[in-house]
């Protein structure tokens, strides 16, 4: 091969690691089926060699480079199909760079395992060369080859350019089959398009190539997964009805779905079939109605089906032990969340850094910090090593019993640790500061969060905001929200809500009823606490008549008057200075 190629290769292998990549199929059987070599066919097609380890493979490889004569080129790409197929992409890119330095001449099938192996690896570039290499060589490409780009387009998510090179495959004359179509469709359907993944199914199925379980599965998930349960039972009946049996990946996928809406009685009927076809339920299956039973604080009958999963010899996994776990945390049970975290251990399930989260956050829950640091300490003891969400939890939990310094030295231990804050939990210290009257503290964390590569939201602005205007510092806390639109950020409901009552407090009702105005037409409707809000201003403020109109404005929008507002309505009718006929306007809103 020529010395760009090498290059290319070594590039690659520096770039990427020796055993990871993100997961793909492997090449499946028929893969090499459309492929020709005149010479080396039948040899080719012959039981692929089997290794226990990576180190089996290069021993063999090894001793391929010492025979004299060396084996075929047929041999080398068995071998190297059977590395492939353990995910060791590199070292595969690394075995065809000694190939090639050695003078062993590249066939259409190492070539195409060479390119699969790119694709594998998220350098899709690198494979389109390797396609160069192969029209350069005079071989020809086919279907598989294709495929294998497109699938490799459509892990780094560049699902045009995949649509773009299926259609010139179809130009060329070369004949889709059931795997490109999959690719595609799973591609279409991972960014969130199942509508077009739909439109390409039936033109699958005006042409040649039929759809096969896969195919279906893969749309169905998608449904499943976009919320759209009555179009995916569909496709199912359809499948079912074409005589293309659901395995269990498509059983699962619904099965979630009807959890996740509480459909009890079809997930019975679906687990029903399932063993009737034979087929039986396995633990994500099993995880499935545990997380959603646990969720609706149906523990007891979450525990019954971990009881049928182990009878059915399906033994629970980390997963499973920690729904139970968070299902009982939300009914701050959480003796009963430790006794499933020592049946967990002591059935020799090995609890993670998950499962220790859930617990932490159920006790922080119940203000019981004692508990829960304590099991920090435990966690740090055995290796795992604490997260963003584990440090942000524990905070909150610290604030919420009056522990705002504790608060701040865990806060700064967690970045020392080299964990890096997110706006959770900035967002945490930053209501708790401006809750504990800490406002210059909290301007400096705010300024420290603009200084950050951080990607700022709404939400950080309008804590501040509340805080200043709770504070009485409203010119504070007007100036932070004239200067959001020039940060990129728009202010919310919850931020004109807090304006504009710190405005009507200080009996600033123009200029609060100017922002009321311009919620609409920035696209932010004000609420029923908006209306009840701006409505006590104005009647605080002595403007009757206005506030009948937000009150008559408010009921036509279907919104309701509030506690607060009612209260007040109640007092200004026992005020003897108040003209009658506006107490009978006013009291018409408490019928």
């Amino acid at each position: 091969m020529m010395t760009m190629t090498m290059t290319m290769i070594t590039r690659a292998i520096r770039a990427s690691s020796s055993s990871s990549g993100m997961w793909i199929h492997a090449l499946p059987p028929l893969f090499f089926s459309s492929l020709s070599d005149n010479n080396n066919n039948n040899a080719f097609h012959s039981k692929s060699q089997k290794f226990d380890t990576l180190d089996e493979a290069l021993s063999c490889f090894n001793g391929m480079l010492r025979m004299n004569p060396p084996p075929s080129i047929v041999d080398f790409a068995k071998l190297l199909t059977s590395i492939s197929k353990t995910k060791h992409y590199s070292t595969v890119l690394s075995l065809s760079l000694q190939m090639d330095s050695l003078g062993i001449p590249p066939n259409i099938y190492t070539l195409t395992i060479l390119m699969n192996s790119f694709c594998h690896l998220n350098r899709v570039d690198f494979g389109f060369s390797v396609l160069a290499k192969i029209l350069k060589l005079g071989h020809q490409p086919n279907t598989a080859t294709f495929t294998t780009l497109i699938r490799g387009l459509c892990v780094e998510g560049k699902i045009g350019d995949a649509l773009h090179l299926f259609d010139k495959m179809v130009r060329k004359g070369f004949q889709p089959n059931v795997i490109t179509y999959g690719t595609l469709m799973d591609g279409l359907c991972k960014v969130g398009n199942t509508s077009a993944a739909i439109r390409l199914l039936r033109s699958m199925e005006q042409g040649n190539c039929q759809p096969n379980v896969v195919v279906y599965t893969s749309i169905i998930d998608s449904l499943c997964k976009d919320k759209q349960l009555i179009e995916a039972l569909n496709l199912f009946s359809e499948m079912l009805t074409k005589g293309i049996s659901p395995n269990i990946v498509t059983y699962n996928s619904i099965i979630q779905a009807l959890c996740s809406l509480c459909e009890w009685n079809h997930v019975r009927t679906l687990l029903n079939e399932m063993v009737n076809s034979k087929i039986m339920p396995d633990v994500v299956t099993f995880t499935a109605m545990v997380d959603a039973l646990c969720k609706e604080g149906m523990i007891a009958e979450a525990h019954d089906v971990v009881d049928t999963m182990i009878g059915r010899g399906v033994e629970p996994d980390v997963v499973i032990y920690s729904a139970l776990m968070d299902g009982h945390c939300l009914r701050s049970e959480m003796d009963e969340a430790v006794k499933v975290f020592d049946v967990m251990v002591r059935r020799g399930c090995v609890p993670n850094l998950y499962s220790y989260n859930i617990l932490i956050n159920g006790y922080c829950k119940i203000r019981r910090m004692d508990k829960a640091m304590l099991l920090l300490e435990e966690m740090c003891k055995k290796g795992l090593i604490p997260n963003t969400v584990t440090y942000s939890t524990l905070i909150h939990g610290l604030c919420l019993v009056g522990r705002l310094l504790d608060a701040i030295t865990l806060f700064n231990e967690m970045v020392a640790s080299g964990q890096i804050p997110d706006l959770v939990t900035y967002g945490i210290l930053l209501d708790y500061l401006c809750k504990n009257c800490h406002l210059a503290e909290a301007m400096a964390m705010l300024k420290a969060i603009e200084g950050s590569k951080m990607d700022r939201n709404i939400q950080i602005y309008t804590i501040v905001i509340d805080g200043m205007c709770k504070a009485g510092e409203l010119e504070a806390a007007r100036d932070i929200f004239s200067n959001l639109s020039s940060k990129g950020l728009h202010p919310n409901t919850w931020t004109y809500n807090i304006m504009i009552h710190g405005l009507c407090k200080r009996g600033l009702l123009d200029e609060a009823n100017k922002l009321f105005m311009e919620m609409d037409e920035n696209d932010c409707s004000p609420n029923d606490c908006t209306y009840n809000i701006i409505t006590r201003g104005f009647l605080q403020n002595k403007e009757t008549l206005r506030a009948v109109q937000l009150l008559k404005e408010m009921l036509a929008r279907g919104f309701s008057v509030d506690v607060s507002t009612t209260t007040l309505l109640v007092k200004m009718l026992s005020d003897d200075g108040l003209d009658q006929s506006v107490k009978q306007i006013l009291h018409n809103f408490l019928k």
